[in-house]
């Protein structure tokens, strides 16, 4: 999968930070851009369930 994106980013005292403007709900940081650039395609892989297998299980949790 291949999705062009953007990600707005700032650095504060220890980490860099970024969101996805596309989906604000996707925030991560890096110690190193590189290292932000990396975290943020994993959560937004994450988030489109890129790698659940087909045979998988469901369960509601509270939080």
């Amino acid at each position: 999968m291949n999705a062009k994106l953007t990600m707005i980013y700032w650095k504060s005292k220890k980490f860099w930070l970024g969101k996805l403007v596309e989906h604000p709900e996707i925030m991560t940081q890096g110690r190193t851009l590189k290292e932000l650039e990396e975290n943020i395609r994993d959560a937004y892989r994450m988030m489109v369930l890129e790698d659940v297998p087909e045979e998988h299980q469901v369960k509601e949790v509270l939080v």
